[in-house]
């Protein structure tokens, strides 16, 4: 019997095919003759204890002038299907938290869910480093100007971030005396109304914050290093960096050792850690990217890869 996989994405009318992740899944899966059903969260809702959907039947294509095309429509439980891929981009908002809930009923009905439901929501991608102290660089979590003063003081420069974003925005390079440090505060933290991150700069940015992903726990050999534009901090391909792929170093596999099993307990079957110069910064469970950017340096099938996993998971062909 021909194996279907359900997916929850953004429009797919509005993807950029070269760099999605998502869309690379979907082409894995279509060369397995998967049927694939298309769903947004707005197709999403529940009726008594069950979670249902309006799905999509979707061809796809790895063309830019006609990448894909809906080929039927239908209503039906979300438990009809084996597999559910969650690859709907942040915002990490209330919405995608409730959207986590339908699919946990369908989950509890059977359905494999990638990645799992609870996990999309306790594991905060800035906050879910603090299971792995010896990891990361040092950091501060607050809504206080003044501890953010006295961390800056200490480290001499660093970075500010908000724990809701995404792709490099709203990111901020802080050093000593920044005549903006006040109003850059004030806005990330809504004057005291909001919690954000700080950590310590690490200079070896200019070499690239490198993105790694993480198959079942386990690394995929190779890292996507994305180096700052010049006068960049950032290393995001969306801020303007350039990818650059690069063989894991001991220190990366290391890193990966010490998370890879605490993925797998999770139900987190696909991650992407970010890590610059020895530190793990953030560990990114919703959407992770740099599928297709790692496939074309080195030749890989990453999404082909995940599918195996998944095939061998739940017993298809």
């Amino acid at each position: 019997m021909q194996r279907e996989i359900g997916v929850v994405m953004d429009p797919m009318g509005s993807i950029k095919i070269a760099k999605d992740s998502t869309f690379a899944m979907l082409l894995a899966a279509g060369r397995r003759q998967w049927r694939i059903q298309y769903m947004e969260l707005s197709d999403l809702f529940l009726r008594d204890d069950r979670a249902w959907a309006r799905m999509r039947e979707v061809q796809v294509w790895d063309d830019a002038a006609l990448w894909y095309r809906f080929c039927g429509e239908q209503t039906r439980p979300l438990d009809t299907l084996p597999v559910i891929l969650m690859r709907k981009d942040p915002p990490f908002d209330m919405e995608y938290i409730y959207a986590t809930y339908l699919l946990e009923r369908a989950q509890a009905r059977g359905v494999r869910v990638v990645n799992d439901p609870r996990s999309l929501r306790d594991a905060n991608e800035k906050l879910f480093i603090l299971q792995f102290p010896h990891c990361y660089p040092p950091i501060l979590v607050t809504r206080r100007n003044a501890d953010i003063a006295e961390f800056l003081a200490r480290h001499g420069e660093v970075i500010l971030k908000p724990l809701d974003g995404m792709g490099g925005r709203s990111i901020f390079r802080v050093p000593a005396a920044d005549p903006n440090f006040n109003v850059i505060v004030e806005t990330l933290t809504d004057h005291g109304n909001r919690f954000c991150m700080a950590q310590k700069f690490i200079p070896e940015i200019a070499d690239g914050d490198k993105r790694i992903l993480l198959i079942d726990g386990d690394p995929v050999p190779y890292a996507l290093a994305r180096i700052p534009k010049p006068g960049e901090t950032r290393g995001n391909l969306a801020a303007g960096g350039t990818g650059v792929g690069q063989s894991l170093t001991e220190r990366d596999r290391w890193i990966t050792s010490q998370i890879g099993p605490e993925l797998r307990r999770r139900g987190i079957l696909f991650a992407g850690l970010d890590v610059i110069g020895d530190y793990l910064t953030e560990i990114n469970i919703t959407s992770p990217t740099c599928i297709r950017e790692l496939d074309a340096w080195f030749g890989l099938d990453i999404a082909g890869n995940l599918m195996t996993k998944l095939a061998e998971q739940m017993g298809a062909d």
